[in-house]
């Protein structure tokens, strides 16, 4: 071709440049629309492993573009660089398709319950600088070393194990945040991290890492291995003079020999825990001069009594925990001197005296006081009642005799006091009901005598009520079905709080208040680590519903807040108030082991109950048939007691119950069904029940004659739901394959558009 010179006159390059343009334009388009073929595809596989719940992701579809859709993020020219599925309900495999969205950066799969091994697709994310996989129950061994780019890793909460050394040095290029807590990694971690020279964010924490600690880790800002099998001392060179550390967690390892001294060359310093470790001998005096140091854990250790006086400059401490190390005698006086402390521990030190000569009661800041766990004697102090802010107040398992002094009515902020297992004797004062804060009253195992007073009724954020095992007598009050009415402004108040505090004591306080023994209290014990305790803490003070009810005549489970009622043990007599039917926020309800009489009124179907045990009693008339209808019910105990009648078919329908006794109630007749749940309980559940008749079973006949009681089998019940959801999952899944392998893959992903 011959060009003339009109044709000349513009340059050949711009002609390329505008092709290059246009293929680069045509590039992107593809690119674009390759992302949108892979999120569908991602849709597509959602839907088929989460036939029942399902997230946003549902509402994706070819008629828009993904970076419209929900959780799905985009550059400037269109490229989907970020994806955020967080909490949307997904379950199953991970998908094994990420990579082909190519310029993917950031990808949020968190707070699902998606489980087995990470995909080895992952590793060709070569541009993924931010991972979040944690809450999941993922599992294997942990393979990511493709991932060069990565600066942020979050596998918090999972089920991954063997060791990390084959992820490190690989991923240390940019990695600035790594979080691995709360899994089953083990081997070693001395050796793993050095060169990553941008790590600021390290925890470890609650896992299986053993042998000695990396050293470090004095150049991060942040560094926790609490709850592993570390061991070994601590040499205080490693910190030195450009030690950058903000927050050190040791806890709950195997460190011994002396706190080091170096410690105190982390002037940036504001959080530290060596708790529950083998530190011997005194507190470094070094540690006070830590300008920035707020809170301080040392408990459960083997220190020396010696508190040294340094300590008293440190001005921002406001937590300060000696727990557990065996001080014995009387309290410190130099306690008594941290004018601005919040929160002190010294429970489980066996002290026998100086809680007033200490001067600790007389703190004017303090929040939480806890010296539970001693051998503490003579009357409770009024002055703790002169205590202005204190809101926690912890006693228990000491040896205080004498009465609840009526003072106790003055606190003006008190949100839990706890005087359980000790000696005290006398009423319990009615002035108790002017606590209008009052989340947890905890009297019980002690040698309390006299009535309920009818002014606990007036306690309207009292949720946590145990006065089991006491010699307390007379009728139930009916005004007791009016605590925790209205807990929402004490909620409130510690939601706008600046922090609500934790302590390590944490786990230990848990047992005892949340009856872990009892469902569904019990799903948390398993989770009692000390870093859960800290957010079970927080969530229960703030009023976050966090256990799973269902109400009255419904099985659908919703998460709540929940409190529950123990008066077993004592000398209550008279009849059960129908009024006690009003507590629509108590799960667990125990009466048992006591003198109570006339018949169970109806009205208690009206609690959404989990937990009913009536047991030891002297009940009767009928069975009320509305118990049928509590049907997240999974213990009842109505043995040992005088119920007469017919025996409720009703309660046949309580499909979630694994522990039923119906045992020692003569005069009890009528006929127990062959199927349904009653039919999965053995002999035991039915003894001293001559007329009541029990049919036949494959593992042997059930009559009340005498032979020996078995142990009551661990039941499932939850496999028959299992099972029905198994065969819906079934039922909806095999069309949707049939159709999904009969139509090209463009007609499935422009459907909404036709339709």
């Amino acid at each position: 071709m011959i060009m003339s010179e009109e044709d000349t006159d513009t340059p050949w390059w711009w002609l390329i440049l505008f092709l290059i343009i246009i293929a680069g334009q045509l590039a992107a388009a593809s690119s674009s629309h390759s992302d949108k073929e892979v999120l569908l595809e991602l849709k597509t596989f959602l839907q088929s492993n989460n036939p029942f719940h399902r997230g946003r992701y549902t509402e994706w579809n070819n008629c828009s573009s993904p970076c419209d859709w929900p959780g799905i993020f985009c550059s400037v020219n269109e490229r989907v660089i970020g994806i955020n599925l967080s909490n949307y309900d997904i379950s199953g495999k991970l998908f094994g398709n990420f990579s082909s969205i190519s310029e993917l950066s950031e990808l949020d799969l968190s707070e699902n319950t998606i489980d087995g091994p990470i995909p080895e697709d992952f590793n060709r994310c070569k541009n993924l600088r931010y991972l979040n996989l944690s809450h999941n129950i993922l599992q294997g061994e942990l393979n990511l070393t493709g991932l060069i780019s990565l600066e942020t890793l979050d596998l918090t909460v999972n089920r991954f194990y063997g060791g990390i050394g084959l992820n490190f040095p690989a991923l240390c290029n940019n990695m600035a945040t790594l979080n691995l807590s709360m899994n089953n990694f083990s081997g070693s971690i001395d050796d793993c991290f050095k060169e990553c020279w941008k790590l600021q964010h390290l925890d470890l924490s609650v896992n299986n890492f053993s042998g000695q600690v990396w050293l470090g880790f004095q150049r991060l800002r942040e560094f926790s291995v609490s709850e592993n099998n570390l061991a070994g001392e601590i040499s205080s060179s490693i910190f030195t003079e450009n030690c950058t550390l903000e927050i050190l967690d040791l806890s709950e390892n195997h460190f011994d020999g002396s706190i080091p001294k170096g410690v105190s060359n982390c002037k940036n310093l504001y959080f530290l825990i060596l708790a529950d470790n083998h530190f011997t001998g005194p507190t470094p005096l070094e540690i006070g001069t830590l300008p920035n140091l707020e809170t301080l854990l040392l408990g459960k250790n083997r220190l020396s009594r010696e508190i040294p006086e340094s300590l008293l400059n440190l001005s921002r401490l406001t937590f300060l925990d000696y727990s557990w190390n065996d001080f014995r005698g009387d309290i410190q006086e130099i306690f008594g001197k941290f004018q601005q402390l919040q929160y002190l521990l010294l429970h489980g030190n066996y002290y026998t005296g100086g809680l007033t000569t200490s001067g600790i009661l007389k703190l004017p800041n303090l929040l939480r006081l806890d010296l539970s766990i001693n051998n503490f004697t003579g009357p409770l102090p009024i002055e703790l009642s002169e205590m202005p802010r204190l809101k926690y107040l912890f006693l228990a398992f000491n040896q205080f005799n004498g009465s609840i002094p009526p003072e106790f009515g003055n606190f003006s902020a008190i949100q839990a006091i706890d005087v359980s297992f000790n000696r005290l004797t006398g009423k319990i004062p009615p002035t108790i009901g002017k606590l209008s804060s009052l989340l947890w009253l905890m009297l019980a195992n002690n040698s309390l005598t006299g009535e309920i007073p009818h002014e606990i009724g007036n306690c309207n954020s009292l949720l946590w009520l145990n006065l089991a095992n006491n010699r307390l007598s007379g009728t139930i009050p009916a005004e007791i079905s009016n605590i925790a009415q209205n807990p929402t402004l004490t909620f409130e108040s510690n939601r706008n709080s600046s922090k609500v505090p934790f302590d390590s004591g944490e786990c230990m306080t848990m047992k005892r208040w949340i009856p872990t023994n009892y469902p569904p209290f019990n799903f948390v014990y398993y989770q009692l680590t000390m870093k859960n305790c800290r957010k079970i803490w927080d969530s229960l003070l703030k009023g976050y519903p966090m256990f799973p009810v269902c109400a009255p005549g419904s099985i659908v489970k919703t998460l709540q807040i929940i409190g529950y009622l123990q008066l077993a043990g004592n000398q209550l007599s008279g009849k059960l108030p129908p009024e006690i039917g009003k507590l629509h926020n108590f799960t667990l309800f125990h009466i048992g082991i006591n003198n109570l009489s006339g018949e169970l009124p109806p009205e208690i179907a009206n609690m959404p109950l989990v937990v009913l045990d009536v047991s030891y009693n002297g009940f009767s008339g009928e069975i009320p048939s509305e118990l049928g209808n509590v049907k997240c019910l999974e213990n009842l105990d109505l043995s040992n007691n005088n119920f007469s009648g017919k025996f409720p078919a009703s309660l046949n329908d309580l499909t979630e119950l694994t522990k039923f006794n119906l045992s020692y109630n003569p005069l009890l007749s009528g006929i127990v069904s062959s199927i349904g749940q009653l039919s999965t309980f053995e002999i035991n559940s039915f003894l001293g029940d001559p007329l009541l008749h029990v049919q036949n079973f494959m593992n042997g006949s059930r009559s009340s004659s005498s032979r020996s009681p078995r142990p009551l089998p661990k039941k499932k019940t939850r496999m028959n739901v299992f099972l029905w959801l198994l065969i819906g999952f079934s039922v909806g899944l095999v069309p949707s394959l049939i159709f999904f392998n009969t139509y090209p893959g463009n007609l499935l992903h422009n459907w909404p558009c036709l339709r």
